[in-house]
Parts: structure tokens; C-alpha cells; sequence
């Protein structure tokens, strides 16, 4: 449970009413056995700029394979994806390499996700480099301004992952996701490895990052009650599926289906001084 204070924990700025990611019917099934078993069946949502959609649900719902198919990491079967009308599932060479400098990814584990034999300073500016947005020789003062904007400093830049903590960690990983300053970040689980103390820290940078750069939030997660805090709207999946998508608002004063009022039952008190 965090118990950090946010000088505006609801987000409810909303930066455009223009569409930035539109899904429609997307599966993906893995193989269990002889046979196949969906893992993502028919899912559809929009996610608007600038907006934070929570993607929720119990483990193995489908949430995570929904992300990694949004972000091409791995094929889907069928259904469309499209960022600002384009589509995702088509793109080759070129195209597909600027969608993958727009649309980024904070995974869930920092101690897996940076190369532990990689300086972080190379490791945030890995991106920069792929995507070919600065001459080499300018990279690690790109590394340290990311750092910086973060809240890293500069004594870390040639430090390895091992000599971080894991706030600092995924906060170097955020930085690494910025360093392209996409329109899209896919976050999964993004506070769930770390200590209580430090994921109200995470999640109030990522809450001041939206407000600055207005960069548009698929936030995975099973936590309901980071969910009521961070998310604009709410898609509740169920083995796969999506059986209840409104706003954050909607969801959590009037739920519609008995699986959702389950999951925010679950939800525990927080005692009243406590603050998020």
C-alpha cells in the first residue's frame, strides 16, 4: 500500500480528446499441450494522449500479453492495432522502427530489465543510440539529463544495476523509456518488485511526467487500489477477456459485473491517516 503524499494523485488533466491508441479484436493463443489456449480473446479499448488506461485483473488474465501485443514484442493472431489510425501489425523497416522510438516500455522487474554488465549511463542511452537520435559523443550527457529528470544524479552514470537500489533501478528504467520521448508507454507492473516505501516515489514521478510531457499510460497491474489514484479508465479482464471497461470513476462507484465488485471488494481499508 503507498502511503506518499502527491501533490495531485488523480489525474484527471486530460490532455486530448484525440485517440492515440485504438485496438479492436485482438487474440493471441499459446500453446498448452495438443491444443491452443487463449491468452488474449477478443480484446478491444482506445486510449486517448496523454490519458492513463489500467489494464486490471487477477494473475494470468491476460494483461500482460495484451501490452506486449500493443507494443509488437511478440505477433498477435488476428485483430487490429492502430496509433493515430496507423497500423501497428503492418509496419516494416523504417516504420517499424519509429513506432518502436514512439511507444516504449517500463517492465516490471528493474533488476532483469537493465543489462547488469552495462554502465547505467549506456543503458539509458542504448535507445538514443538505436534509434540514431544524437552523435555518439553526445550520449552520456543525454544519459545524465535523463538521470536528472528522474531524480538520479550524475555521480551514478558509471555505476552498474548492482550498485543501485531497486528505486533507482526502475527509475533509471524510466529514464531509459523517456529517452525517446514517446507518446506511449506500456507500464507492467512497474511498482510491483519494489519495497512500499519506494513505489509511491515511482508512481508519483510517472504521475509528473504525464503532467509535463503528456505521454498517454497502458499501466498493467493487479492493484485496484494504485488503480482509483493513477488511471483515467478501466478495462477488467477475466481469462483473456474484457468483461468491464469505464471510466476510473464509473468502475469504482458503480460496477457492473459481479467479477468486478469481487476484485474491488479485495480491495483493503486504508487507515484514515494514511495518505497516497
Amino acid at each position: 500500500m503507498l502511503h506518499a503524499s502527491h501533490k495531485s494523485w488523480h489525474p484527471l488533466t486530460r490532455w486530448s480528446t484525440m485517440s492515440l491508441l485504438d485496438v479492436r479484436s485482438l487474440s493471441k493463443s499459446f500453446p498448452h499441450g495438443s491444443t491452443l489456449r487463449p491468452a488474449v480473446d477478443d480484446v478491444s479499448f482506445t486510449l486517448r494522449e496523454g490519458e492513463t488506461l489500467a489494464l486490471v485483473g487477477e494473475s494470468g488474465a491476460g494483461k500482460s500479453t495484451t501490452g506486449r501485443l500493443v507494443l509488437r514484442l511478440i505477433d498477435a493472431d488476428s485483430g487490429e492495432i492502430s496509433i493515430r489510425g496507423r497500423d501497428v501489425r503492418g509496419l516494416r523497416g523504417a516504420d517499424l522502427r519509429n513506432f518502436r522510438r514512439d511507444a516504449q516500455m517500463i517492465f516490471q522487474d528493474p533488476f532483469s530489465s537493465l543489462n547488469p554488465r552495462m554502465r547505467i549511463w549506456k543503458a539509458v542511452a542504448e535507445p538514443l543510440l538505436v534509434h540514431r537520435v544524437c552523435p555518439r559523443g553526445e550520449l552520456k550527457d543525454r544519459a545524465a539529463a535523463l538521470l536528472d529528470s528522474v531524480g538520479l544524479g550524475t555521480h551514478l552514470l558509471d555505476r552498474y544495476p548492482t550498485g543501485l537500489s531497486g528505486g533507482q533501478l526502475q527509475r533509471a528504467a524510466i529514464a531509459r523509456a523517456l529517452s525517446t520521448d514517446p507518446s506511449l508507454i506500456v507500464c507492467d507492473e512497474p511498482v510491483a518488485a519494489l519495497d512500499v516505501s519506494v513505489q509511491a516515489q515511482v508512481i508519483n514521478l510517472l504521475l509528473d511526467i504525464q503532467e509535463q510531457r503528456g505521454v498517454a499510460y497502458l499501466f498493467v497491474t493487479h492493484d485496484l487500489a494504485l488503480v482509483e489514484k493513477v488511471a483515467h479508465s478501466v478495462a477488467v479482464m477475466r481469462a483473456g477477456k474484457i468483461v468491464e471497461h469505464a471510466t476510473t470513476g464509473t468502475l469504482f462507484s458503480a460496477p457492473e459485473q459481479d467479477y468486478t465488485r469481487t476484485l474491488l471488494s479485495a480491495i483493503p481499508e486504508m487507515p484514515e491517516t494514511a495518505t497516497v
